[in-house]
């Protein structure tokens, strides 16, 4: 199963490593990662293999949107078929 993630925020240092580090520690792995830096803001997409990991999907999301605090970043994760849903024309 896969999930997209979306990364917002005013860029600082350690942004991608914190999320990279907690995607660890979930036993996430990342499939496919772009990322910018835009006029001093940060925009990151990752597409991640949930399928690896023992954790509840709401679980997941906390995590990451704690993480998110952390790092002064609003953290998003969806399921793929969610996202590609929202997103067709």
């Amino acid at each position: 199963m896969k999930a997209i993630l979306t990364v917002i925020g005013k860029d600082n240092v350690g942004i991608i490593a914190g999320v990279s580090q907690e995607l660890s520690e979930l036993e996430i792995n990342i499939l496919d990662v772009s990322q910018t830096i835009m006029d001093g803001y940060f925009t990151m997409m990752m597409m991640l293999d949930i399928s690896t990991t023992t954790k509840a999907f709401d679980e997941i999301k906390s995590r990451l949107a704690k993480k998110g605090e952390a790092l002064n970043v609003k953290i998003n994760i969806q399921r793929e078929e969610i996202f590609n849903s929202m997103h067709k024309l």
